[in-house]
This record gives structure tokens, sequence and C-alpha cells, in this order.
């Protein structure tokens, strides 16, 4: 049981816990401040009415657009809440990414393009809700439904996790502590591990639009490029020499699939065949700003490309799988086998 004491020239002041009767002001908080329950992410709803009849009080989406549920206790006993938070989950996971688009304009009256770019600085991913968490905030639970907590997270996989919040008083001055009783980064990497199909054994680069670097360029010197800073150009070593990739371009679909010929490397390092450094014959501005900042340089990898198509041509699928990653693997195995078949090439010939 968590004490808070104050500490004085007259000795430790015992400060009092309060009941946690304000749930009002505590959804406050949390809205404002989701860091409070462990997650990193932006409010799209709250008081969201679901087709059950009920209202889930805050719904949020993190970094890669997965939405969390997050529910307090109230007057509920804490089995009761458990059991609630699953009931909303069951409506939840039916949430198509236009749906979550149409929600969040209805409930918080803006686009959520908007608000994710207000918080992350770029666009929001194409691809919405692949997995869910749920996380229930009360004052204390029972030990049987810790038990209940613990065994559907880490023998089951569900993203369920809970988040004590105490508030104590003293001399007219109120804190407020926070807990977990899960760590919720291990929470969602299990919820999202499930969600996800097996490895297709295919990568997904994407260079953005044909304004941000044009088709062409990189058809023609082979290469995939990166820039903007580490966050981003550390992606590429995700792929290793040999790696089996398919170049998608925003707006537009797919476009190429090759493999990687070289490691990472600075753009003004990277040498062609007939021996010129790319950025001599290609002096643009997407591979040689920041060229004396390491940090925020352009990296490239170089690529032989198996097969190509012109913009025109580009291979896509309304649902097919698109990402703001500059570079990751392919799960969605109906991405996967329509690019095999489009691109004609054998699954032995890409794993």
């Amino acid at each position: 049981m968590t004490r808070l004491f104050r500490i004085s020239d007259q000795g430790l002041i015992e400060s009092r816990r309060k009941p946690l009767d304000l749930e009002s002001r505590i959804e406050d908080w949390v809205a404002r401040d989701l860091s409070l329950v462990g997650v990193d992410g932006i409010i799209i709803g709250r008081q969201v009415a679901t087709d059950h009849g009920k209202r889930i009080d805050l719904l949020a989406m993190d970094e890669d657009g997965n939405l969390i549920i997050i529910e307090l206790k109230r007057d509920r006993s804490p089995r009761d809440i458990v059991g609630q938070v699953l009931d909303y989950a069951s409506w939840v996971r039916h949430l198509t990414t236009k749906d979550v688009h149409e929600l969040t304009r209805a409930v918080t009256g803006r686009a959520l393009p908007d608000l994710y770019r207000d918080r992350y600085g770029k666009a929001v991913p194409e691809t919405l809700n692949a997995s869910h968490q749920m996380i229930v905030v009360a004052s204390e639970v029972d030990e049987a439904t810790k038990r209940i907590i613990e065994y559907l997270s880490e023998e089951h996989d569900v993203g369920i996790n809970a988040s004590f919040f105490n508030i104590f008083g003293a001399e007219g001055h109120e804190w407020l502590t926070t807990d977990s009783l899960l760590d919720q980064e291990e929470v969602k990497d299990r919820a999202v591990k499930k969600a996800r199909a097996p490895w297709s054994g295919l990568y997904y680069i994407t260079g953005g639009a044909e304004e941000d670097r044009p088709w062409e360029e990189l058809r023609r010197y082979g290469f995939f490029t990166a820039d903007g800073g580490r966050h981003y150009t550390n992606q590429l070593d995700r792929l290793e020499v040999g790696a089996p990739i398919f170049y998608y371009q925003k707006k537009t679909g797919y476009l190429g699939c090759g493999r990687v010929t070289t490691a990472k490397m600075l753009a003004s390092d990277y040498v062609l065949a007939d021996g010129r450094v790319l950025t001599d014959v290609l002096p643009v501005r997407y591979l040689t700003q920041f060229a004396d900042d390491p940090d925020r340089a352009a990296y490239v990898v170089g690529v032989e490309w198996l097969r190509t198509f012109d913009r025109a041509e580009a291979k896509t699928y309304q649902g097919i799988f698109a990402n703001q990653a500059i570079a990751c693997k392919i799960y969605d195995q109906q991405t996967a086998d329509f690019l095999r078949q489009e691109f004609g090439v054998a699954r032995e010939d890409s794993e």
C-alpha cells in the first residue's frame, strides 16, 4: 500500500489517501496527458458511443495507428469494469480505417490527419486499428481481478492493463500517484504480435510521393534513400544485403521490386556501377541537403531492380498495405500474394 509523506522541519507529515470520487478530474488529466497511463498517443474521442448503447470514457490512438480504450472504474466492481472494457473492445476491433477517421471528426470536430500531424509532425498511417489495447483506471483492484488481467495479457496476449491512480491530501494540498499493473509497452508488444500475421519474407519501402522523390531517379540509378534525421535514416538498417524489397509511392501504388545490394551509407559515399558518385550525377536536394551533418544527411542503399513499372501502371488495390515507415516488413498476406503475382516473383525467389 502506497503511503505519502511531506518532509518538513518538524518531521514527516503523512498525507491522507482520498477517495477516487472525482473521476471527471482524472478523465481530464488523462485526456491532457496520456503518459499518466503509460501511453504515447492522441485522444480521438471522449465519451464515445458504441453500437451496444454504452460510452467509452476515452478512446486514444498511438503513433502506429493502434486504438487504446481507457475506462475509469467509477462505481463499478473490479470484475464488472474488466467485463465492460472487454465488451468495448469487441466493438472497437471492427472499426475500419474509414470508421476511425469518421468517428474522430464526429467526436472532436477535427480531421484525424490534423490531430496526428500536430502530435507527431507527419502524416497519419494509411492503415489504422490493426491492433488495440485496453486500460482500466482505478485506485485499486482486488487480487482476483489482477490475476485475470495478468492471465489475459501474459498468457493470451490480450492487450489489457490496469493503471492505478491515488490522490493524497494534507494541509490544503493534493498529490497524485500513478502506477501500472503491467508494463504498458510489453502489453502493447504482445497484443500487436498476436494481431499480426507471420512475416511474408518481403520488405516494404517508401520514399513518399512523386514530388518527394521522383520514381525515375530511383529506378534509373538503382538506389533507395531516406533523410530527415536518424529516426528515419536508421530504418535503412532493417534492409540487409539481399533483402527482397517492394517500392511503394504514396498516392500512386507499388512500382518496383528488387534486392538490396549494399549496406546503408551516406548518399555522398555511394558510387554507381560506372564509378561516378551518386550526388555528383544527381545533385538533388533530397540527397545533398545537410550533407555535412551525419545526423541529418541523406543515406542510401543500393538496389538491383528486378522488375519495375511506370507510375501509370502502378500496382495497387483498395486496402493494400501501406505505411508511414521508411522501411518495414510486410505481414499482410493478401498484399504479399498480390505483389508476388503482379511482379512475377516466385515465393522461393523472395525468401
